[in-house]
């Protein structure tokens, strides 16, 4: 078993304060590969102090040098992509294929987008006789889920440190091992002590600590609705800043007269991807009466294309297999029609559940208003378009979706009525510059791109 000890504090790496240490367990077999400390408020107090004495010097560090370190991390991820990839398979589960391309990819990029964004952003303008500054908001807490955990990571740590924050991260206590080979980059790309720290530890303990210290600034938090509530109230009594990326119940509304065959492939791919843990998946999948029946039988041919430990992966932990069993129970028992799948496990060993798709789902049922998190697809049928709006619209999640149609500009006046934070139109194709959150209760703020560096900065005008 591979020891992973200690905790990356102002520049270096220490053992935990207390003794106690959380397993870190391969979902494909259940062997643990690593245990990590479970870091403690002391562990987390140090590492804020830390955060706060390295602030005022990296606040005012040029944006053209706080650029370069950010694309020394980009590169210094590029250089651990191979072994970051088998990582987060093998605490994640993810398929190595996807590992590769998805979830060691594409942090990347976005840690390149902004090294870029750095080096040509305007941190101050004229406003009639106003200068108007942008500062960085101070100490970060970012508190990152195990779905992407390295996307995650960077989509917090990289906008903070572009706009001259300093950052304490608590990673999810199921794929810390991720987080640590992220601080290792930050230590090659030669970031000051202090300016990054990591402490791993239980949400309820760790997270909580770091949360309500009176020395973070902002806290930005991915993972449930139920956790995001709580840290919004334990920032809220310290009047301090939140960015909240929480659930999803995300609609794939396909127009009359859209290619059908494409939009269904799509949609189950979309929610197949990292067996369907991922917030922003078209769970909900919207088809007219008149097409209905074909929707149905070619969601249940695409899903056969999808097997079990080869491009479908495991569930993260058992209690997660466990919520999604009790979800396909319940879909079954409220009387959807299983076409495809279904709550047995397709293996004696490893968290999985096989591909499941739902017929003759209605809005009201539980499975097209909670957000399962695994590989569930509910197919509900419209009588027109303004049905499927209200039923698009029809839940407390507002994260992302998509919309097919025939006439590009017909799926865009649609898109344009949905209550969500990003819409996808005919396949349109991922954007890391494009800001990614949502309404309602699918969360507060956005991520990626300029929109995301606007939450690490705060204003000051001065009048001449």
């Amino acid at each position: 078993m591979q020891a992973h000890d200690q905790m990356y504090i102002d520049g270096g790496w220490r053992p935990a304060a207390g003794q106690d240490t959380i397993p870190v367990v391969n979902p494909a077999d259940e062997q643990v590969i690593a245990r990590v400390p479970a870091g403690t408020a002391e562990d987390v107090d140090a590492a804020v102090r830390a955060a706060r004495a390295a602030f005022p010097a990296w606040a005012t560090t040029p944006p053209a040098e706080r650029a370069a370190r950010l694309t020394a991390l980009a590169d210094a991820l590029a250089a651990r992509k191979d072994v970051l990839a088998a990582t987060i398979t093998a605490e994640l589960g993810a398929p190595l294929p996807l590992s590769r391309m998805v979830h060691a990819g594409v942090p990347v990029l976005v840690a390149a987008s902004y090294a870029e964004l750095a080096a040509g952003h305007s941190f101050e303008e004229r406003i009639g006789n106003s200068t108007v500054l942008l500062e960085p908001v101070g100490v970060v807490g970012a508190i990152t889920p195990w779905n992407y955990p390295l996307h995650q990571i960077v989509a917090k740590v990289a906008p903070a440190l572009a706009a001259g924050c300093t950052v304490v991260l608590k990673p999810a206590e199921d794929t810390p091992l991720t987080a640590q080979l992220f601080a290792e980059a930050t230590e090659a790309a030669g970031l000051p002590p202090g300016v990054f720290n990591l402490v791993t530890g239980l949400g309820p303990v760790a997270g909580q600590a770091l949360a309500a210290h009176e020395d973070v600034d902002l806290v930005s938090f991915t993972g449930s609705t139920a956790v995001g509530r709580l840290i919004g109230a334990t920032a809220g009594a310290a009047v301090k800043r939140v960015a909240l990326e929480l659930g999803g119940k995300s609609a794939n509304v396909i127009l009359p007269g859209a290619d059908l065959a494409r939009a269904v492939g799509a949609g189950i791919a979309n929610v197949m991807t990292n067996s369907g843990q991922t917030c922003s998946a078209w769970t909900r999948m919207l088809v007219d009466a008149e097409r209905y029946d074909e929707a149905v039988e070619l969601a249940a041919n695409a899903v056969t294309e999808y097997v079990v430990g080869e491009r479908v992966g495991p569930l993260v932990n058992a209690e997660q297999r466990a919520r999604v069993r009790a979800y396909i129970e319940k879909g079954v028992e409220e009387g959807a029609r299983l076409i495809a799948g279904g709550p047995d496990a397709p293996r004696e060993t490893g968290y999985y559940i096989s591909p499941t798709v739902f017929a003759d789902v209605t809005p009201d049922m539980t499975i097209a208003q909670e957000e399962i998190f695994g590989p569930v697809v509910a197919i509900l049928r419209y009588e027109d378009v303004e049905d499927a709006l209200r039923i698009a619209n029809g839940t407390v999640y507002g994260l992302a979706g998509a919309v097919w149609a025939a006439d590009e500009a017909e799926a865009v006046a649609f898109a344009r009525r949905m209550d969500t934070g990003q819409v996808d139109i005919n396949g349109g194709r991922f954007n890391p510059m494009a800001p990614f959150g949502g309404y309602k209760q699918s969360g507060v703020g956005r991520e990626l791109g300029p929109h995301g560096l606007a939450e690490y900065l705060q204003t000051k005008s001065l009048q001449f």
